[in-house]
């Protein structure tokens, strides 16, 4: 993959650059930023969204099933590790990411089962699903 650069500009606004596309991000107003993008998190969210779609819509393309569309809205909470029984691990906190699917187009139940299934595989929810590793080196300033 591509090397990703993000520069701050005025405030908590930043540019994140991606091969030849930028996309900006920025904080709500009401915490000092100037709304005048998603900010980090809304975009994470977004991305788990987008690779919903493009895998579950690559998976029905190659098998010629009659998949019009794909919608996914997106929430995520964050909870107290006391608070989510289901959790054993030793983390303060758990998020949860809350997915409405919708398939458009006359699918069989079958296919929308798998597809939710296929859904569950896309490379981001991999990542986020399994440990992942920051590895954060001080560059220096090139003059």
């Amino acid at each position: 993959m591509s090397p990703i650069t993000v520069r701050t500009e005025k405030g908590y606004r930043t540019a994140i650059h991606i091969r030849n596309h930028t996309v900006i991000a920025d904080e709500l107003i009401q915490d000092g930023g100037t709304d005048t993008g998603p900010t980090p998190m809304e975009i994470l969210l977004g991305t788990v969204g987008a690779c919903v779609a493009v895998t579950t819509k690559a998976y029905a393309q190659r098998k010629s099933w009659p998949l019009e569309g794909v919608s996914v809205e997106l929430e995520m909470e964050r909870i107290r590790r006391e608070d989510y029984p289901d959790y054993t691990g030793d983390a303060p906190f758990v998020h949860e990411i809350r997915e409405h699917i919708l398939f458009e187009g006359p699918l069989t139940e079958e296919q929308r089962s798998r597809l939710m299934t296929i859904a569950g595989k896309c490379p981001v929810h991999v990542t986020l699903a399994n440990p992942v590793f920051f590895v954060s080196q001080i560059a220096e300033e090139i003059k």
